[in-house]
């Protein structure tokens, strides 16, 4: 279990800067900033499409305006087919990222997570 580093492209950053890759492994965890723009962008070079899994330890229920109650317990998946990439801003999905935060599914993919 590799944790991911949040890669600092805030306002201080002034022009080119360093963007570290890292490959998932079966599980990785990441640190959410509730207080930061965090963007988690991911891509799949594997040869098939790979469910990534995006699971706070303490997630349980929310109760959401105009729907109801939504268990979030088993984490949110977002699917990455063969070569493409997807990204999420983590504020959007602030329930599902309660506690420790693990990623699982999608091992091979490349990661990238970015404070703005």
């Amino acid at each position: 279990m590799a944790a991911i580093t949040a890669i600092e492209a805030g306002p201080t950053v002034a022009g080119a800067f360093t963007a570290a890759l890292t490959t998932l492994t079966s599980s990785d965890t990441i640190t959410f900033n509730p207080g930061r723009k965090q963007l988690l962008v991911v891509r799949n070079p594997t040869g098939g499409t790979l469910n990534l899994n995006i699971d706070g330890a303490d997630g349980t229920t929310v109760n959401v305006p105009g729907i109801g109650s939504v268990n979030v317990a088993s984490g949110l998946t977002i699917a990455i087919p063969t070569l493409e990439v997807r990204a999420v801003v983590l504020s959007t999905i602030s329930e599902y990222l309660k506690g420790v935060v693990t990623l699982t599914g999608a091992s091979g993919c490349i990661v990238q997570m970015f404070n703005l």
